[in-house]
């Protein structure tokens, strides 16, 4: 009987490049996977080119603006993002088991549930299971969801992100909400006699960034009602910078409503008297289709099912998603 014959691994590829290939290959563009894995351009550019050297075959179509997979990229892909995803669970399950440590699991949080929901499901969880272990990782929409692909991060909590960036990934759905304009008590807006959506514009505005999950939603927002935002914009995901930012000034905050509710109801902020029943977006779990979640993460996600109160927000109807948004057993929510 012949013997197997035995594979050697191409020494020249490392984790590095895989990574890097992922990310490029997810984003189609080399300078958007750069920024999120924190490396310079050239040095993804150079990564991508080690690593076609090494298969010996063109992974991206040459001449093209966007980085766009060619037949053998799309094969590739599907056994490296795979590949990662399993070396990177399997390196952290073995090195929990060898410390002899309680299973540790890692939440990626967007601002929209960071300042209300996952404080309270966090709590409630602690209480009952004191030795449990968890780690809260904050970012924007494109980073988190790049941590979660690669294996990184459990499960991501927050609003769901585009349809494209969807694929290899399950959203369940927990509640909705609209984005608000908060201002600070005293503000010159607040009690205005026949106030109109148009006053604000000559006041300076915080708004979401690109890459975050609303800001495609406050642009139309803003064009569906024809307002043209000031010069002197800022540009930003922190809800600290924000909070303390409009204490101190005029500026109005343009942020999912979730993030300043406590704000609100301590009367900390205030909330412009502006209808945005159009903004109202989808938040819940983010999880990945091709691995389970670990008990820990189960445990957690039961916490937070049962942080979000059923009783009182008649809005909110649980329910399951999957990359392509479709329904999966159960109804599209209202």
């Amino acid at each position: 009987m012949p013997r197997a014959q035995f594979v050697r691994l191409d020494g020249r590829i490392r984790l590095r490049h895989l990574t890097c290939f992922i990310e490029v290959a997810r984003l189609k563009s080399s300078v958007k996977a750069a920024t999120a894995l924190g490396l310079s351009q050239p040095a993804v550019s150079k990564t991508i080119h080690e690593l076609e050297t090494a298969l010996s075959a063109a992974l991206f179509e040459p001449k093209r603006r966007s980085m766009v997979l060619t037949s053998a990229g799309e094969v590739f892909l599907r056994y490296a993002d795979s590949s990662v995803t399993a070396l990177k669970l399997g390196i952290r399950t073995v090195g929990q088991n060898r410390a002899s440590e309680q299973s540790i699991f890692t939440i990626g949080a967007l601002p929209t549930v960071s300042a209300r929901i996952l404080p309270t499901a966090l709590a409630d969880l602690a209480k009952s299971i004191p030795s449990l272990r968890f780690r809260v990782v904050t970012g924007s929409n494109d980073v988190l969801m790049s941590q979660l692909r690669l294996g990184d991060i459990d499960l991501v909590v927050g609003r769901m992100a585009s349809p494209e960036t969807m694929k290899g990934l399950a959203f369940e759905y927990l509640y909705s909400e609209p984005i608000a304009f908060a201002v600070r008590p005293g503000h010159p807006l607040l009690g205005v006699a026949g106030f109109s959506i148009s006053d604000i514009a000559t006041y300076q505005m915080l708004v979401p960034p690109p890459g975050s999950v609303i800001q495609s939603t406050v642009e139309r927002f803003f064009v569906a009602h024809s307002v043209q935002p000031s010069e002197g914009e800022i540009q930003t995901v922190s809800d600290a910078f924000a909070r303390n930012y409009l204490l101190r000034t005029d500026a109005i905050w343009v942020i999912s409503e979730g993030v300043v509710a406590e704000d609100v109801a301590k009367g900390i902020l205030k909330t412009l008297p502006i209808d945005t029943d159009d903004t109202i977006g989808p938040v819940g779990l983010t999880t990945r289709t091709d691995t389970d979640l670990p008990f820990p993460a189960q445990l957690f996600v039961a916490s937070l099912r049962s942080a979000i109160d059923f009783r009182t927000r008649p809005d909110i109807k649980a329910g399951q998603y999957s990359g392509d948004l479709r329904p999966s057993n159960q109804s599209r929510p209202e």
